[in-house]
């Protein structure tokens, strides 16, 4: 098999990973993936040693486009406080999408309950990432305690897209208000 061969049909067995996971959850079977990744079971098994490295692959893939949907560009000037508000907002226009179930990082870690897992660990270094971001803005807009205020931003949104995720909640400025609140209280300046 050629390299081109081997890159097509490792993207093509990750995308439909990707889609299948994020839309059916972690338990979609190895038979299910390979079909819909057009892919023999055997190609898979010589592309990855096992559907855990599937999952932790297509997770790695799709971390910085999840990114970058979410964070605005670090070369993108504006206020701290706008900047993690921005957040907030995607997330708000992402959960109105009929194909919104949440953030994948999220659901992994809920589904799987096996923080040694390989697609875990994807999972919570997406997580973290997300968490820093809103520390080092909360740094930047002095806030009282940036630690502490980053782990309830993160807490928001990710509750909030847990909620929207599974149609129990519609967001329509809820994360806004509730991060706006947040933000007051610790001091964050506009």
């Amino acid at each position: 098999m050629t390299t081109t061969a081997t890159a097509s049909t490792r993207e093509r067995l990750l995308d439909a990973a990707a889609e299948l996971f994020y839309r059916d959850g972690v338990g979609i079977g190895v038979e299910a993936l390979c079909r819909a990744a057009g892919v023999s079971k055997r190609s898979m098994y010589q592309l990855f040693g096992s559907k855990d490295e599937v999952l932790a692959a297509a997770l790695q893939r799709r971390a910085p486009s999840y990114e970058t949907l979410l964070i605005p560009p670090k070369d993108e000037p504006g206020p701290p406080r706008a900047r993690i508000l921005y957040v907030f907002e995607r997330l708000e226009a992402a959960s109105t999408e009929p194909a919104y179930r949440g953030c994948p990082f999220l659901a992994v870690e809920v589904e799987l309950k096996n923080p040694e897992h390989p697609a875990s660990q994807v999972a919570r270094r997406a997580k973290q990432a997300l968490t820093d971001f809103f520390r080092t803005e909360a740094e930047r807009g002095g806030a009282h305690d940036p630690g502490l205020l980053a782990r309830q931003l993160t807490l928001v949104f990710d509750g909030a897209s847990a909620r929207a995720g599974v149609g129990s909640e519609t967001l329509d400025g809820l994360t806004l208000t509730t991060a706006g609140a947040l933000l007051d209280a610790a001091g964050v300046q506009e």
